[in-house]
């Protein structure tokens, strides 16, 4: 599946720039190129070392999820009084009676 992507990707990089990308089967009769992903290993093939790993806590969660729950009440809060002022939508107590 992947070189499947990556055929597609180097085909509409060939057709955007006008020109045979040089890593496509046909760039040489009788010659094989293979992709190097470079986000692994460096230009002469060496392994990089591990990324650094950024711990996401339960208290970053938090940081972002609770004032974003914040605004977003306060928003449906305002949007509900204002359909009540203008008496697009009025809740009723009879509708409680089954």
């Amino acid at each position: 599946m992947a070189s499947a992507v990556l055929g597609r990707l180097l085909g509409l990089s060939a057709v955007r720039s006008g020109r045979r990308s040089p890593l496509s089967p046909s760039a040489a009769p009788g010659r094989t190129v293979t992709p190097s992903r470079t986000a692994v290993c460096s230009s002469s093939g060496a392994i990089l070392p591990k990324p650094k790993k950024t711990p996401f806590g339960l208290f970053r969660i938090a940081l972002v999820v609770i004032p974003f729950l914040y605004v977003g009440t306060q928003i449906s809060k305002s949007f509900a009084a204002l359909l009540e002022e203008h008496d697009i939508f009025v809740p009723e107590d009879d509708d409680d009676d089954d």
